[in-house]
């Protein structure tokens, strides 16, 4: 038999490589009687990277992060999505001002632009003289945005395998007709979000950040306790103590998200997405 991880045995004493993993997402003990495997390590480790080498990327490396994104689940194999590989120098500096003016978009060496993309199945249609009426709803934009996001996932976690890493970049939909030009994207495809690709700078410390405990967000059979708050205490304290080793700013969790969503001067200006999309050639009906 080949060297194969199984689901420990009830009573098996958790890994402590796993343990340590989970420690770090929660900043809490959390045994769990799985075996651990790389698999895990990876996903597990997961952090967003903003301070980038200049390496330039082995060859090989795009075709296969979307080798891996093309593996991810696809609605009805419908795949309606598309990516761009921005390398030049010049337009990375031009997508970086239209999202915010963000350094890790000009210091990594590989931009990755998203797209749901339903231009090609309109064109398909065409081709075959079949109506495509249905991309004009919601429910396919719908299914455009969580196809797009299942395969970004995936590239993520091949590239981390790979020693790379990456961060979303979601301000790429604070002006998403300019990046649509820039892009020269063709009408019905939308730059869902941005990812940058490259080798860590060593020298920018970072760590795992904590999330939520699962009691926040895990539920059995039904939803739980309609308290919002939730876990929010514990988890503000633990991400203050993050933030303090870290160097960062302290800042409550449940006041930044608060903040977040407040309104429309907390939205970065992407309170009229349903019109741009709607110029754009999505009629979300």
């Amino acid at each position: 038999m080949g060297d194969v991880t199984k689901l420990a045995r009830a009573g098996d004493a958790a890994d402590p490589r796993l343990g340590d993993r989970l420690y770090d997402r929660y900043r809490d003990t959390l045994d769990l009687p799985i075996a651990w495997n790389p698999t895990l390590d990876t996903v597990l480790a997961h952090r967003s990277v903003r301070a980038y080498l200049p390496d330039a990327l082995p060859p090989g490396t795009i075709e296969t992060l979307v080798a891996a994104a093309q593996s991810a689940a696809s609605s009805s194999n419908l795949q309606p999505w598309s990516v761009i590989a921005v390398e030049d120098t010049a337009r990375k500096a031009r997508l970086a001002a239209l999202a915010g003016h963000q350094k890790q978009i000009l210091q990594a060496p590989l931009f990755l632009l998203w797209i749901v993309d339903h231009s090609r199945l309109a064109r398909i249609g065409d081709q075959l003289g079949t109506p495509a009426d249905g991309l004009h709803f919601l429910e396919s934009f719908l299914l455009g945005a969580v196809d797009t996001s299942l395969a970004a996932q995936n590239a993520v976690v091949a590239l981390e395998s790979l020693g790379l890493g990456s961060c979303y970049i979601g301000g790429i939909r604070n002006h998403p007709a300019e990046v649509a030009a820039e892009l020269g994207l063709p009408p019905r495809s939308f730059a869902l979000f941005g990812l940058t690709v490259g080798y860590p700078d060593p020298t920018a410390s970072a760590s795992v950040k904590p999330r939520l405990p699962q009691d926040a967000v895990l539920f059995r059979e039904r939803y739980g306790s309609v308290d919002g708050t939730q876990g929010a205490a514990a988890y503000d304290a633990r991400l203050r103590s993050f933030q303090r080793e870290q160097r960062m700013p302290e800042r409550d969790w449940s006041e930044q998200a608060s903040q977040r969503v407040r309104g429309i001067d907390s939205l970065a200006g992407r309170h009229v997405l349903r019109d741009v999309l709607h110029a754009l050639g999505f009629r979300l009906e």
